[in-house]
Formats: structure tokens, C-alpha cells, sequence
């Protein structure tokens, strides 16, 4: 469904992606893990021509995207084609993105309306289906101010699903949220993975990365250092930078459980 060949991504002189190769097939959830800085929220935003590759090929559904050689000659896709790729890729951001000035119902149809065609009638059916189906029937006519955090993001979701795409890509999606909040969307994107949707997300939610993905791939320092089935990669991994990682996590997780129970 999604496959990178040996993409590059500089800002200025800093290397963010080093030849970064990944396949990701259909149904397929792909959860991709590092430290900060380690190129894995750039690599989502390329896959989604949000950032625009230095080399490499990105191809989606089988066909090579934005940027790419055919016959010896470089090809640059239109914007009209970039939206017709992102209508199969949708994404969800840390950050919700939702508009202000709208109502939820708004925010999902936006998309479908002026992208895909769809008359408003069939549009807002199609939204009060999605917000039926994250649990949020109720919110159909409230403004992103007036929701909490795990509850926009679910919105968020509901309008990437709007447009009825191919492969969703999460970036990570729970980090902006209060604790308390997290299990609502995590609850969201595990019912996604069980129906077969095609996933890349991006997380620091260690729990979800080992019970949901189908593998696990592990970033750092721009390169992808070691991927493998969860269950593999969590309790033998191969790489001493990927036992290091793991091991911090683990760390940092128990000093937080500690802290908690004070």
C-alpha cells in the first residue's frame, strides 16, 4: 500500500532521513517508535508530500508519488494530483488542527464537500455516521472549544475517516492529551486496526505499539535501525540502540508509576 525507497530529507545541513527504506501493506498497522528528534514525525509528513523529499521514491497504492523519475526524466505531480493522493492517505496530527469557527459536523464535511464533490446532504450523513461510530453522536453540533482534548482528537479522526481513505497515518496522536484521556482514542484507533484499515502511527504509547501493530519499527538519528513483530522486537531486540531505547522507556515508566503512587 505505502512504500518508501531510500528517502532523504534534509533541513539545511541537518540530515533528518538517511535513506530511509519502509513497506507498509494493506490492512497492515506499522507502529514506528525512537527518542525524539529521530526523523519518525518527518517521515509521516513525507509520506503525505506535507515535507518534500530530497531523493528517494515514495509510492502509494502502486504508483509512484509527488516526486519521482520515469523514463529518465524527473516527474513532479501536480497539486491537483497531491490532493487526489492525500484523499487515500489521510492524517491525523499531535495537535487536532480542527477550525474554530466551526461545529464538529463542519469540520468533517469541509473536506468531502470541496475535495471529493459530495453534496452537503451526503456529506453530513457520512459525518454523523463517523461521529456515531467514535462515540460522539452527542457533540454533532458543539464547537472544538467546547469538547476536551481526547474528544477533538476523535473528531480529528472521524474527519480523516471522512474521506475514506486507503491508509490513515497517526502522528503521535495522544501526546498533547491528559492521561486520563488517552484510553478514549486509543480505544478508537484499536476498533480501526480490527476493522483493516492500513495504519503508520507514530507513538510513544508502548502498550499500544505491542498489542495492536502487526510490527514495530524502531527510528533514531534519521534511519530506521531495527522493525520486527511486537512481540520480537519488545522482548529481544537486536540492535543494542533499539535495548537502550526500550530500556529508558521502561525506566522512565516505572519512575512515573512510582511517582503516581505517592
Amino acid at each position: 500500500m505505502i512504500r518508501l525507497d531510500r528517502i532523504n530529507k534534509h533541513f539545511g545541513a541537518h540530515h533528518v532521513l538517511k535513506d530511509v527504506s519502509l513497506t507498509v501493506d494493506k490492512a497492515e498497522v506499522v507502529c514506528v517508535i525512537g527518542p525524539s528528534g529521530s526523523g519518525k514525525s518527518t517521515m509521516l509528513r513525507c509520506i503525505n508530500n506535507m515535507e518534500e523529499i530530497g531523493s528517494g521514491t515514495i509510492t502509494i497504492d502502486g504508483q509512484p508519488v509527488y516526486r519521482y523519475e520515469k523514463d529518465g526524466k524527473l516527474v513532479i505531480d501536480s497539486e491537483k494530483q497531491v490532493e487526489a493522493i492525500r484523499a487515500k492517505v489521510g492524517m491525523v496530527f499531535q495537535s487536532f488542527n480542527l477550525f474554530p469557527h466551526l461545529t464538529v459536523t463542519e469540520n468533517i464535511t469541509v473536506a468531502p464537500i470541496h475535495v471529493l464533490g459530495r453534496s452537503r446532504g451526503e456529506a453530513t450523513d457520512i459525518a454523523l455516521g463517523l461521529l456515531e461510530k467514535v462515540g460522539l453522536a452527542m457533540k454533532a453540533q458543539a464547537y472544538p472549544h467546547e469538547l476536551s482534548g481526547g474528544q477533538q482528537q476523535r473528531v480529528a479522526i472521524a474527519r480523516a475517516l471522512a474521506m475514506r481513505p486507503k491508509a490513515i497515518l497517526f502522528d503521535e496522536v495522544t501526546s498533547a492529551l491528559d492521561p486520563e484521556l488517552v484510553g478514549e482514542v486509543l480505544r478508537v484507533m484499536r476498533a480501526l486496526a480490527d476493522e483493516g484499515m492500513t495504519m503508520v502511527v507514530v507513538t510513544h504509547e508502548m502498550g499500544f505499539a505491542r498489542d495492536v501493530s502487526d510490527r514495530v519499527v524502531f527510528m533514531a538519528d534519521g534511519k530506521i535501525v531495527e522493525s520486527g513483530k511486537p512481540h520480537e522486537l519488545f522482548s529481544a531486540p537486536q540492535q543494542e540502540r533499539t535495548r537502550d531505547f526500550l530500556r529508558s522507556v521502561l525506566e522512565r515508566n516505572r519512575e512515573m508509576g512510582a511517582a503516581a503512587s505517592q
